[in-house]
């Protein structure tokens, strides 16, 4: 005699008298290997899903970064280009209306934390020294190895 009932969760599942196991009940549900394999299922696509995102993230403040980098160096360049000097220092570039604002480094989220590299010395104009390259005052390594400070 074959029999179909409607599970809980909406299945349909045939008992036979004949097919059914010795010992285990005909209702409906998950065994618990089932359970285990969809559970490690899920923690592994959780956890790369995870290390996506914080790649996703570095990767994000690492164009921020270049982007930075290559706004300051744009305008102390045209500082240079305006006045044959360099400025004698990023604030200078701000009141001169270069930048509006000096940016925050998105890794150290402070704007006081630029390293400057100064102008070679000219024998001819000895006062005149001024800020020839800016660099991120961040530690560590970047996605592809180099150290954000050498940027």
């Amino acid at each position: 005699m074959v029999t179909t009932r409607r599970c809980v969760q909406g299945w349909h599942q045939t008992c036979d008298a004949d097919t059914a196991v010795p010992g285990r009940s005909s209702e409906c549900g998950f065994t618990l290997v089932e359970m285990l394999i969809v559970t490690m299922l899920v923690v592994i696509m959780a956890g790369l899903a995870t290390i996506g995102y914080g790649t996703a993230v570095t990767r994000s403040r690492e164009a921020v970064l270049k982007e930075d980098l290559f706004r300051m160096r744009d305008a102390i360049d045209q500082y240079f280009a305006d006045r044959t000097e360099y400025p004698a220092s990023l604030d200078m570039l701000v009141t001169e209306q270069y930048l509006r604002t000096i940016p925050d480094d998105p890794f150290t989220n402070s704007s006081t934390t630029w390293q400057t590299v100064m102008a070679d010395y000219d024998p001819s104009n000895p006062l005149a020294q001024g800020i020839y390259d800016v660099k991120s005052g961040a530690e560590g390594l970047a996605i592809d190895g180099s150290p954000y400070a050498e940027w």
